[in-house]
């Protein structure tokens, strides 16, 4: 079957790496904003408000990307809002085509009108739980697990581990920090991530997106983390030789850990971490096999689906089906799920539909 957007979209998918926060509907925005009485939105109709979101978003700095979720968290501060967002979040992902989803967000960032953060956990879960229910009934069943974000710029990452573990049995599976990177590096919160290894929990931390392998290096091998949120600049860590490219000290123990790396490449160019879509390093670190995974990161802020991303990739680099077959198993096998589950989606669920799709 030809490569277009509307047969990726047949492809069953698995994206590891999508912010609640950053994939509102723009109409959501708009229709919480005026419940809650939120009259800083910079458009009142909805084109107008996505549009925005994305030429916010692309300004090439992280610092500026990450302060377009002051108006998505602003409006997410109720149970009825989280539980919506939630909802239409996994609603999304499924028509899409997305069979299994992690979905992160901070629960400190959602507190402003007296959630507690266990009911900001609970309130959320339970979009996802009816979420699944409709898609399942619509013909479109998606699998959804939660992470749980502290922000690394604050001082509440244990408590975050905490909860995290808390409703690990109910939904929640596993945990992250993210937010700025530079001056706020990974080691400042090492006791959440010794938490989450005593308790043998899941966690993955956003590293190496728009700081350098210094990032990474403490994320790996003093945080112990399971995974690299973005990590392309792991690319820091490989030179060009007579016999081709060279991999460092780092850059060899991330592959040889097969430690995954969730790679968004819209939201990498937006917020500088690669200077185009050409020059990013996705072909290069999957020609290298390391473990590379394709995500979404923000749907709203970057206006993108995981459809979209494989096409965007497909179109780059000339990748096949058995391309985007290897990238959505790389993702499935580094979930934060049991591994008789993981084995159970990859044998009865994306190998059947890939090969449909392969003929």
């Amino acid at each position: 079957m030809p490569l277009t957007l509307a047969s990726i979209r047949q492809a069953p998918k698995a994206v590891l790496h999508d912010h609640l926060d950053g994939g509102l509907r723009p109409g959501t925005v708009l229709d919480l904003a005026a419940q809650c009485g939120y009259d800083q939105l910079p458009a009142q109709d909805a084109d107008a408000l996505g549009n925005w979101f994305r030429d916010a978003a692309d300004s090439g700095s992280l610092e500026r990307y990450l302060e377009t979720f002051a108006h998505t968290t602003a409006v997410m501060q109720t149970a009825e809002g989280l539980r919506r967002v939630a909802r239409e979040c996994a609603l999304d992902l499924a028509e899409d085509g997305v069979v299994y989803a992690e979905v992160r967000f901070a629960p400190e960032q959602h507190l402003q009108r007296g959630l507690s953060l266990d009911e900001v956990v609970e309130h959320t879960l339970a979009g996802f739980r009816e979420s699944e229910q409709l898609a399942a009934e619509a013909g479109t069943p998606i699998r959804v697990v939660c992470l749980l974000t502290a922000m690394r710029h604050a001082a509440r990452s244990l408590e975050i581990a905490e909860l995290t573990v808390r409703w690990r049995d109910r939904g929640v599976g596993g945990f992250d920090i993210a937010g700025a990177e530079a001056g706020y590096p990974p080691s400042r919160h090492l006791d959440a991530f010794e938490y989450m290894r005593a308790n043998c929990a899941h966690f993955t931390i956003h590293a190496g997106e728009a700081f350098g392998l210094p990032s990474i290096h403490e994320a790996v091998a003093f945080c112990g983390c399971e995974r690299l949120g973005h990590g392309v600049r792991i690319t820091d860590d490989i030179t060009d030789s007579e016999s081709g490219p060279k991999l460092g000290l780092v850059a060899n123990y991330v592959r040889d850990q097969r430690i995954p790396l969730e790679l968004c490449p819209s939201s990498n160019v937006q917020t500088g971490a690669v200077p185009s879509l050409e020059k990013h390093p996705f072909d290069l670190l999957a020609r290298l096999r390391f473990r590379v995974t394709v995500n979404t990161d923000n749907r709203l802020m970057s206006d993108t689906t995981m459809s979209r991303e494989m096409l965007k990739l497909v179109d780059t680099f000339g990748y096949g089906w058995s391309d985007l077959e290897r990238f959505t198993i790389n993702a499935m096998k580094s979930a934060f799920i049991a591994f008789p589950e993981r084995l159970r989606i990859i044998d009865e669920v994306i190998k059947p539909g890939y090969a449909v799709l392969l003929g």
